[in-house]
């Protein structure tokens, strides 16, 4: 293995300044990390994604931890060369930030055949998600070898949301599976029955886990949720991707204490603090809502109480959706709320919260039919 630095290349402010991506400005000795993305993604003629590819937010967050932490990132995937990607919004800061950097571009580019990859060159191998690596990289016999290397070799695997799919079926010399025993995340049942509507998967990521001995470790319904695990590294979905890439540099031995963070990650985690005391995350939000995602922690409020399984969790998502409302003044929110009101029994609630958003969106159908509901 290649030995680990101890210093961070500094950067100036969080999801601000450019990192240093120049490969001739890395260190020589700086920590290899071998990126791997899945190759399954496919366009028609017309532009349209018919086959699924790996996740572009997913990938860029990470390059830009790992490379403000001055380690050196290796692109590569089944088929080497250019890959697709699964629909994603080049506007965001970390996708814009990644964008402009035109040897990082060129990089991913010309993504490295996985055949050709030396195992022993490499620190860590980190897998990016996308639905993707659920049709390439779990049945892919070569990189299976290069975890099986790298792990065996006192190097660190890493994954994250359906990432872990590539960690399905590596065996160990000693014929364990890799995942045996070991607490791992990944994309969870819920969120598959929520979220992945377009696509048929072929499998369930979280029951194979299991299967293969996995002590699955999983958190609420988008929320983030690192496992570390000796020298494994899972992250539950997209929102788990920096912690993720942070652990990593972590278990690399360098500084990271001044990587960038990210809105929507801090987003999520302010989701959490709604859970350990509702008061104070209310109080913060409220303090510099500019710190945040309000449209995202709204719909992550929708979604949670969509899918509640607790009161606890109602009035979470209850809070959560009030206080945003006050900035983004939905229908949909107010229509969620009168929802979960009625599920708790609350009906003078739900009526009263419909009254007032029949003022606001008269012509809204769904308000008017709760209300008809209501007074049957």
């Amino acid at each position: 293995m290649k030995q680990s630095i101890t210093s961070l290349l500094p950067i100036l402010a969080i999801m601000a300044t450019p990192f240093i991506s120049n490969a001739n400005q890395v260190a020589n000795d700086a920590p290899k990390i071998l990126m791997v993305l899945s190759s399954y993604g496919e366009k028609n003629s017309d532009g349209e994604l018919v086959k699924p590819g790996y996740e572009f937010d997913e990938m860029s967050k990470s390059y830009l931890v790992f490379k403000a932490a001055g380690t050196h990132v290796t692109f590569a995937s089944p088929k080497g060369g250019e890959l697709v990607t699964d629909k994603y919004d080049a506007k965001k800061a970390y996708n814009a930030e990644f964008l402009a950097d035109e040897s990082a571009v060129k990089a991913l580019s010309s993504s490295l055949k996985l055949t050709d990859v030396n195992a022993d060159e490499f620190d860590a191998v980190y897998i990016v998600g996308g639905k993707g690596p659920m049709y390439d990289l779990a049945t892919d016999p070569q990189v299976k070898t290069i975890i099986k290397d790298v792990y065996e070799d006192n190097g660190i695997v890493a994954a994250v949301c359906h990432g872990p799919a590539a960690l399905l079926d590596v065996k160990l010399s000693d014929n364990s599976y890799l995942v045996d025993g070991k607490r791992i995340s990944a994309f969870t049942n819920l969120e598959e029955s929520v979220f992945t509507k377009k696509w048929q998967l072929p499998f369930s990521l979280q029951d194979k886990l299991q299967g293969q001995g996995a002590n699955y470790q999983q958190d609420g319904l988008m929320l983030n949720q690192v496992s570390i695990d000796g020298r494994i590294i899972t992250g539950q979905n997209p929102f788990s991707t920096a912690d993720s890439a942070v652990a990593v540099v972590e278990k690399l031995g360098l500084d990271s204490k001044d990587l960038p963070r990210f809105k929507d990650d801090n987003t999520i985690k302010l989701m959490e603090q709604f859970y350990a005391d509702i008061d104070n995350a209310s109080s913060t939000f409220k303090a510099q809502p500019e710190q945040y995602n309000p449209m995202l922690l709204a719909m992550i409020g929708v979604y949670q109480a969509k899918h509640a399984q607790s009161e606890v969790e109602r009035n979470v998502a209850l809070k959560v959706m009030q206080q945003t409302q006050d900035i983004i003044n939905h229908p949909m929110l107010d229509i969620t709320m009168a929802k979960t009101f009625i599920v708790q029994n609350e009906q003078d609630k739900a009526i009263s919260l419909l009254k007032a958003s029949q003022l606001k969106f008269p012509e809204n159908e769904q308000i008017s039919g709760l209300l008809n509901k209501l007074a049957d």
